[in-house]
């Protein structure tokens, strides 16, 4: 059972390789809501590639509260805007930050606790 870290937070689509393990989250970007249960949050692995997020079935719907279950840090991002694009870094003594996919500057990220 997922937690429900954000109540209603909707779905979001994430990359297979990330949902099932195999892959670290590698960027986070919000995209426009297809439909009213859409949160616009597209999550993808570090080792997806166009071919991979372009073959159907690699990308799936995904509840937020499950990939915050699988990386919490996602929690922070929540409220970010549409048109937010974020890479996810993880350092070699375990910290995890998000960096603006355009500025390469650290993100700021609210205290949600």
């Amino acid at each position: 059972m997922t937690t429900n870290f954000i109540p209603n937070a909707g779905g979001s689509i994430a990359s297979s390789k990330f949902l099932n393990g195999s892959s670290a989250l590698g960027w986070a970007f919000r995209e426009p809501s297809v439909a009213p249960e859409d949160n616009g949050w597209r999550f993808m692995s570090q080792d997806d590639d166009a071919d991979f997020v372009n073959t159907p079935g690699n990308m799936q719907l995904a509840d937020f509260n499950r990939v915050a279950e699988i990386e919490p840090l996602v929690l922070a991002i929540y409220d970010f805007p549409v048109g937010s694009d974020f890479m996810f870094v993880q350092g070699p003594d375990g910290s995890r930050k998000f960096v603006d996919s355009a500025t390469h500057e650290d993100v700021e990220l609210p205290d949600r606790s």
